[in-house]
């Protein structure tokens, strides 16, 4: 067995593709609609992707206790990325120990997303 993917219902489909291929770099995989009103889009270049799901008059909610992460090559480059694109950090950074240093920001949804440096 083997973890695939993760399941993010989205407010905006556009704003939460800017979001995770913009900023993040997440390639898309495939993007297709499912009906007049739900469209879905995969993301990512490894065996495990984040599938976007954007449902037409669905109300969107997420807990504050689960965040997904995504390993950046330098927390200072991206820390500059956040705020030339207005995105506010939600909390951190922290550097719990020598080798990890990381802070999260929400998605355009209110998902909380972990940036994460390995030192």
């Amino acid at each position: 067995m083997r973890y695939c993917w993760t399941t993010l219902h989205v407010d905006d489909m556009e704003k939460s593709v800017e979001f995770y291929n913009g900023l993040l770099g997440q390639p898309i995989t495939r993007r297709f609609k499912a009906g007049p009103k739900v469209e879905f889009c995969f993301l990512g270049d490894g065996d495990t992707q984040v599938e976007l799901i954007c449902e037409e008059g669905c109300k969107v909610s997420h807990g504050e206790d689960i965040s997904i992460g995504f390993v950046v090559e330098s927390m200072d480059r991206m820390i500059g990325v956040l705020e030339e694109k207005g995105i506010p950090v939600h909390s951190g950074p922290f550097q719990p120990g020598p080798a990890i240093k990381f802070l999260f920001v929400k998605d355009p949804s209110g998902v909380k997303v972990q940036l994460v440096e390995n030192l």
